[in-house]
């Protein structure tokens, strides 16, 4: 085992402990292995850019990627289609209203794939954060069942998206629309996408080097933030006909 990887291995023994530089990454963006999924943990984590990515039943691996790709909410690309879905209104969107099964719907496999990286351990940890005020989820619901969705974790004015999920077409998108215009009307700078993807790359979301996200991101989260319970001060559609009872 070489130096910097025993230097991730002994890190994690001691929650005090900071996480070791990034630059000690190897080429995936594994940066440190184990520890837990305390508050103070993944909150320190996701302060410093860092994410923990892992299959259930294996030990927690913690991730700073090279590139990082990430959305500017402004640079959300909308096609006439995508408007179409957003203009037609047959939706009621909510944030923090279902947190927790949002995430349980996001932890569920997709397609042909027979498993899922959102386990038990991670669905408690980041309902507590989420208790804690600092992870969030938007949910678009319709005839009164949800729909779609996403949720992600706030650092300051950086925010940080974790997952989505639709059952319905155009849901997650409608989702993703109407977290990009609050989080620009409060200011925030970036979405952290993590690793690209086809789909988020199609919507918009672009890689940059480790070194130019850290930079955005550090001085987004060093801004003040909006912790607690988070509600849409836009006009979004709200219809009583396709919100739960």
């Amino acid at each position: 085992m070489d130096d910097a990887a025993d230097l991730m291995r002994l890190y994690l023994a001691d929650p005090d402990q900071p996480f070791p530089p990034v630059e000690l990454a190897d080429p995936s963006g594994l940066i440190a292995f184990g520890g837990d999924l305390s508050p103070r943990r993944l909150l320190n984590a996701y302060s410093s850019g860092i994410f923990p990515w892992y299959d259930p039943g294996e030990i927690i691996q913690w991730f700073c990627p090279d590139p990082r790709s990430i959305l500017i909410p402004t640079d959300l690309r909308i096609t006439k289609s995508y408007r179409r879905a957003i203009d037609k209104a047959d939706y009621a969107v909510t944030m923090d209203r279902a947190f927790a099964a949002v995430m349980s719907n996001c932890a569920e496999p997709r397609d042909d794939d027979a498993g899922t990286w959102i386990g038990a351990d991670m669905l408690a940890a980041y309902l507590r954060l989420h208790h804690l005020g600092h992870a969030h989820s938007v949910e678009v619901w319709r005839d009164g069942e949800l729909v779609g969705g996403l949720y992600g974790v706030a650092r300051g004015r950086s925010f940080a998206g974790e997952s989505m999920f639709s059952r319905a077409r155009d849901a997650s998108k409608i989702g993703l629309h109407w977290l990009c215009a609050q989080l620009t009307a409060w200011d925030f700078p970036l979405v952290d996408c993590q690793i690209a993807s086809g789909h988020l790359t199609s919507l918009g979301a672009i890689e940059v080097s480790r070194a130019d996200y850290l930079s955005l991101h550090t001085r987004a989260a060093a801004r003040p933030g909006l912790p607690g319970r988070w509600k849409f001060d836009l006009p979004v559609p709200a219809s009583p006909n396709h919100l739960p009872l």
